[in-house]
């Protein structure tokens, strides 16, 4: 009979793949580059977060409420998505803990799809003065692969540019239920990474190429020594005349 120690291992490796936490995510193609002014008002008025091919992503506590009549889907947080390559894909992911249960919902939108949609302008805006009023201009937190803080990305102050650029709108409903009426009027932010991750030849996450070559790697592996271990086998299970030819 199997003892508990035995299975102690495996339950450990279930109860961390259960706790790791939860992962929403939104695969886009870029759109085709469009020009953007540099009079006023300009992307950089905007003050949003800014994830970029090489400012990939961006830790930050984001606003969340319990869907109403006034929001049926939560508080609403705009991100840039800046210097896109054309045509690519990419992957959107929002990670959080499992100990803050909440839906959310992601939305990539080109910026004349924004302009031309009162709802979305609407949303937009609000969440501009918002962020104004409060002086919130920097996430918690961000990792890059460039030097320098940029969270506004490029500069273009200076003259117009081309560039691929979408909007980005996280929509954050609490999901939970609690007797402290506390708990239930005052919906803590929810600490979140968000991840901008472009595809490989626009077939693979970025991210999961190591893993890729490293199961092809450990496929080739094993097929090698499967081969070895037949071959073993048949000269062991061959006639004595066979053995000995085949092992010259």
């Amino acid at each position: 009979m199997w003892s508990v120690k035995h299975f102690t291992f495996p339950l450990a490796l279930l109860m961390a793949a259960v706790c790791e936490g939860n992962t929403e995510k939104s695969i886009f193609l870029a759109p085709a580059t469009v020009n953007i002014p540099a009079h006023q008002p300009t992307l950089e008025v905007l003050g949003l977060d800014v994830l970029t091919p090489t400012r990939t992503s961006i830790r930050s506590h984001l606003n969340a409420s319990f869907p109403d009549a006034g929001s049926a889907v939560g508080s609403a947080t705009w991100f840039l998505l800046d210097d896109l390559r054309p045509s690519q894909r990419y992957e959107l992911r929002v990670c959080w803990a499992a100990t803050q249960p909440t839906n959310f919902i992601l939305d990539v939108y080109p910026l004349q799809k924004v302009w031309e949609t009162p709802d979305l302008i609407a949303s937009l805006a609000s969440y501009v003065e918002s962020r104004a009023s409060i002086g919130t201009t920097e996430p918690v937190d961000a990792s890059s692969n460039a030097t320098g803080d940029k969270t506004h990305g490029r500069d273009r102050t200076t003259s117009e540019s081309e560039a691929s650029v979408m909007l980005l709108r996280v929509l954050a409903a609490a999901n939970y239920y609690s007797h402290n009426a506390v708990v239930m009027t005052h919906v803590d932010p929810v600490l979140v990474d968000i991840i901008l991750d472009p595809y490989l030849l626009n077939i693979v996450p970025q991210s999961l190429a190591p893993t890729v070559v490293y199961m092809t790697l450990v496929a080739g592996l094993a097929w090698a020594l499967a081969q070895r271990i037949r071959n073993h086998l048949l000269v062991l299970t061959s006639s004595p005349e066979q053995a000995v030819k085949k092992a010259m």
